[in-house]
């Protein structure tokens, strides 16, 4: 890896089925993930997706690239709602190699360039 290096993940549409999916797996029924009449109930037009789905999307950029076993540190923070039927898509930059470690930014966007998830990881260069 080298500073300036960009990694991007296309992905699927994130559909209601997508998040009932994810619900299932994660554990993480809360309605405002799948339930149209909770969300509109409390103000929301509709159902968006699960911050920790984003999250679990940009893990995936890391580990298209390096190894699981590559990666020092990961954290991010959620900045936007995922509304259900968009595609978002995920970049990560190089922004510096130092000492055999590779430190990056990441980035879950929509297609309006709204930036749902904002992070960053630290991984072994080598």
């Amino acid at each position: 890896m080298n500073s300036g290096d960009t990694l991007t993940l296309e992905l699927p549409k994130i559909t209601r089925s997508t998040l009932a999916l994810y619900a299932g797996a994660s554990g993480d029924h809360n309605p405002v993930h799948i339930d149209i009449d909770a969300c509109t109930a409390v103000g929301i037009p509709d159902v968006f997706a699960h911050g920790m789905l984003s999250m679990a999307y940009l893990g995936r950029l890391l580990t298209n690239y390096v190894a699981q076993e590559r990666i020092r540190s990961y954290n991010v923070r959620f900045s936007a709602i995922t509304p259900v039927n968009s595609t978002p898509s995920c970049t990560g930059t190089v922004v510096k190699v130092e000492n055999g470690l590779a430190h990056l930014d990441l980035t879950v966007t929509l297609p309006d360039g709204t930036v749902t998830l904002q992070g960053s990881a630290v991984v072994t260069a080598n």
